[in-house]
């Protein structure tokens, strides 16, 4: 059996491919543009693929996210619905994303970037912060990455509260619904955003949203780029409704040379590092969900893009 590999970068590609190779050495690992005969191909592992590419393959078992999102996939109008999407979970995954999260809450928490700018002009700035247990956190989004990320930042002492669409949290964390979702971002002075990109999230970063949460505000995407509308976020860090943003995913990506976030004082940017994914660890948790697959079982991460996320 065949499978079929799909990646934007040509060196990740190539990457990719060698090692599943050497971990699934019972299937034939290729190139999805060097495929030869289609129906050979069983299982498909991508990350962006070209649009009608998947729908290529007549016998497709399964299709293999290189991420926790299939918005990627999902968004190909071609594809087949009927084919299960395995989303790519594993603990090293999870660490990243956490110490991502951990690492600038922490920073926006304690004000480290006025810090930084004081240390610029040497300037002597003895900043009073409250301690975690006074400040407000929200999680927008519980899926696997988001209740950790709650449970972690609940360990460090902060007001965490989740949000997701029936309101399910994690033990000490506070739950906010669907029907709650004004409230949930009226309470939180750091926000940060883990949601799956859907039609429902797509935009929801804007300026009604910004409104409804506190006055200086700060707010954290390793979501995806099309949760925010950039300009409304521009606007609103002009009136310091929201204070600071911290931003690893854009629209755009790589983010244009000439955007405006480059150069503003009170927006940081990572170019998606938040949780990157490589072949040592994130080959290992693909080529385990193929063995169970291949064995007729179900990963505990399969799903359909007919859901969304």
């Amino acid at each position: 059996m065949t499978i079929a590999v799909s990646l934007p970068n040509a060196e990740k590609l190539a990457w990719w491919v060698a090692h599943l190779g050497t971990l699934l050495p019972e299937h034939e690992v290729t190139p999805a543009a060097e495929i030869s005969r289609p129906d050979d191909v069983r299982y498909a592992v991508v990350w962006q693929p070209p649009t009608g590419l998947l729908a290529s393959f007549p016998n497709l078992k399964a299709t293999i996210s290189i991420g926790a999102g299939i918005d990627h996939i999902a968004a190909d109008p071609d594809y087949p619905t009927d084919v299960p999407v395995i989303k790519t979970i594993g603990p090293d995954m999870t660490q990243r994303m956490l110490e991502y999260v951990a690492l600038h809450v922490l920073s926006l928490h304690r004000q480290l970037p006025d810090l930084q700018t004081a240390q610029k002009t040497g300037k002597w700035l003895q900043i009073v912060t409250p301690t975690a247990p006074n400040r407000k956190v929200g999680i927008l989004g519980l899926g696997h990455l988001g209740r950790q990320a709650a449970v972690t930042l609940k360990g460090l002492g902060f007001d965490v509260a989740g949000w997701s669409r029936s309101g399910n949290a994690p033990d000490g964390i506070e739950g906010y619904d669907a029907s709650q979702l004004d409230a949930f971002f009226a309470r939180n002075e750091i926000l940060v955003c883990l949601l799956p990109l859907t039609p429902e999230t797509r935009g929801l970063l804007c300026a009604t949203t910004f409104a409804k949460m506190p006055k200086g505000a700060c707010l954290i995407n390793a979501a995806r780029g099309a949760h925010l509308i950039e300009d409304d976020l521009l606007a609103a860090l002009e009136t310091g409704q929201i204070s600071r943003a911290t931003l690893d995913v854009f629209n755009t990506e790589p983010l244009p040379q000439d955007h405006p976030f480059w150069t503003h004082p009170n927006v940081l940017i990572t170019p998606h590092i938040a949780s990157l994914i490589d072949p040592v660890s994130g080959g290992e948790v693909i080529a385990a969900n193929i063995r169970t697959l291949d064995a007729g079982g179900t990963p505990e991460a399969l799903t359909h893009v007919s859901r969304g996320y």
